[in-house]
């Protein structure tokens, strides 16, 4: 369940991170706001500038292709969210909302590099490998 969670908050995080470079920065914006204002409602003014503060980042970093601040915004934005999470594990179904409703308008982005785009879908027992290239694997 642990790496569930690790995966759902690090599709959100990417999600929001992507979504405030397109038409996607409203949706996000939102979407950030209510879950903090459920949870957190005295910083969720707060958490809002930041997401704004962070946007500019985003900006600035998608125009000069900075790949690494984009990178270390996603992993800024991901501890958040994994931090708000363990002090309210009732809101996992609320960021899956929010992951379904933010990464439609990511996916439609406009991609950065023409390099392969690699989407998987899992539930249950299932196990997903996915590699940009080679892969060897193994069972013992």
């Amino acid at each position: 369940m642990e790496s569930e969670l690790t995966a759902l908050v690090g599709l959100a995080a990417s999600a929001v991170i992507s979504g405030m470079a397109t038409a996607g920065w409203e949706s996000a914006q939102r979407a950030m706001g209510e879950l903090w204002r459920r949870v957190h409602p005295e910083r969720a003014d707060t958490v809002l500038a930041e997401l704004g503060e962070a946007r500019a980042d985003v900006l600035v970093a998608r125009r000069d292709g900075d790949e690494q601040a984009e990178r270390e915004l996603v992993g800024e934005w991901q501890t958040r969210l994994r931090r708000l999470l363990a002090a309210h594990p009732e809101m996992v179904p609320e960021l899956r909302r929010m992951v379904d409703e933010l990464l439609p308008v990511a996916e439609d982005a406009e991609p950065r590099t023409g390099g392969p785009r690699l989407t998987a879908n899992a539930s249950g027992r299932s196990r997903i490998t996915l590699a940009g290239r080679d892969i060897n694997i193994s069972k013992g």
